[in-house]
């Protein structure tokens, strides 16, 4: 399943469209928090893919499920994570 979410109230040139997908076997939690006034967090299912708009500067952080709690395992430049625009209905129909 894919899902595209975008509540980033930026100037549009400003925005990247990115794309991650949780490859691993359990759930994870996805979330940016180093950008001020904006709230990302979503929960990403195993094998699901998402996008999202984000800021050049922003990080995902990833949030692996642990026994009693969530695991901060990997903080991701969301401009490493960029898709082109053009390019995306290929890229989600790729990671499904």
């Amino acid at each position: 399943m894919t899902q595209i979410l975008d509540s980033l109230s930026v100037a549009p040139e400003r925005k990247i469209l990115c794309g991650y997908k949780n490859q691993t076997n359990s759930v994870q939690i996805v979330r940016i928090a180093n950008v001020p006034e904006w709230y990302f967090e979503r929960v990403v299912f195993p094998g699901e893919f998402l996008m999202f708009h984000a800021l050049p500067e922003a990080s995902l952080e990833v949030h692996s499920n642990s026994t009693a709690s969530a695991v901060l395992s990997d903080r991701i430049p969301c401009e490493k994570l960029e898709i082109a625009e053009e390019d995306s209905q290929q890229q989600a129909s790729n990671f499904n």
